[in-house]
């Protein structure tokens, strides 16, 4: 065997194993990682807005508000915690605490809708802001979306590889309310966009783990951006359609 041979089989070898090694963190660490990456992303986002819209606001916001803060943070520790009982095997923990998130799930939805029409009342009434009832368009969707991802997780708890996805697309879905702290993704409608690549590395992780994206993410995502372009577009535009609804929420 020739020097130029021995050289190209070296490399093929040492590509081999980094392919593999990467297959197995991905297989083995992919959804943990993922869930300490977006609560990372949500204490990054809301520090910029949390002391001035919350804790010291001025004036005070609801107390709607604050159990919200704590539910959905709460929901971000219960993923972390939920990944990490996968990753340690612990799956009849897992199973256990899953009820208790089912529940808390339910709640943030609730709360969800609540809240947007609390908070949309509180700045037009209290802090005088106008035509602020069109952005009800994008946490009503953010909470669709959940509320179905999350009931669909439930119900094919039993198939862990679609409800694994569920979960995470439900918790991606959450992330626009980080993303939307960052100017420059907020005034360019870039929120959406954003949380949607967190899913599509989903997608890539599949891919490189089991050589094809499972077709959870292919039946999800699609819709997803649909329902997301026309929550953006609602609230931008505001046409009359949109304006009789949101005003028939809200009582005006």
């Amino acid at each position: 065997m020739s020097i130029g041979s021995v050289g190209l089989a070296a490399r093929i070898k040492k590509e081999t194993s980094t392919t593999k090694q990467l297959k197995t963190f991905l297989s083995r660490y992919f959804y943990l990682c993922m869930a300490l990456a977006m609560t990372g992303l949500v204490v990054w986002g809301f520090g910029h807005t949390v002391d001035a819209n919350l804790f010291h606001a001025n004036p005070p916001r609801p107390l709607l508000l604050w159990i919200h803060g704590a539910a959905f943070s709460t929901w971000m520790a219960f993923f972390i915690a939920q990944s990490a009982l996968v990753r340690g095997r612990k799956v009849s923990v897992h199973r256990s605490l899953g009820w208790f998130g089912a529940g808390l799930a339910t709640v943030m939805t609730a709360l969800g809708f609540a809240v947007a029409v609390v908070m949309t009342r509180f700045d037009t009434v209290v802090l005088h802001q106008k035509d602020v009832d069109a952005f009800l368009s994008i946490p009503f969707t953010d909470m669709i979306v959940f509320g179905l991802c999350v009931a669909l997780a439930i119900y094919l708890r039993k198939k862990p590889e679609y409800h694994r996805r569920l979960i995470f697309i439900a918790t991606c879905q959450l992330m626009d309310a980080a993303i939307g702290r960052f100017d420059f993704w907020f005034n360019h409608n870039l929120f959406y966009p954003g949380l949607d690549f967190l899913i599509v590395l989903g997608m890539a992780r599949d891919w490189v783990v089991e050589g094809r994206v499972l077709k959870v993410y292919l039946y999800a995502l699609p819709p997803m951006i649909v329902l997301q372009s026309l929550a953006v577009y609602v609230w931008r535009v505001n046409p009359g359609w949109w304006q009789g609804i949101t005003h028939a929420i809200m009582g005006w």
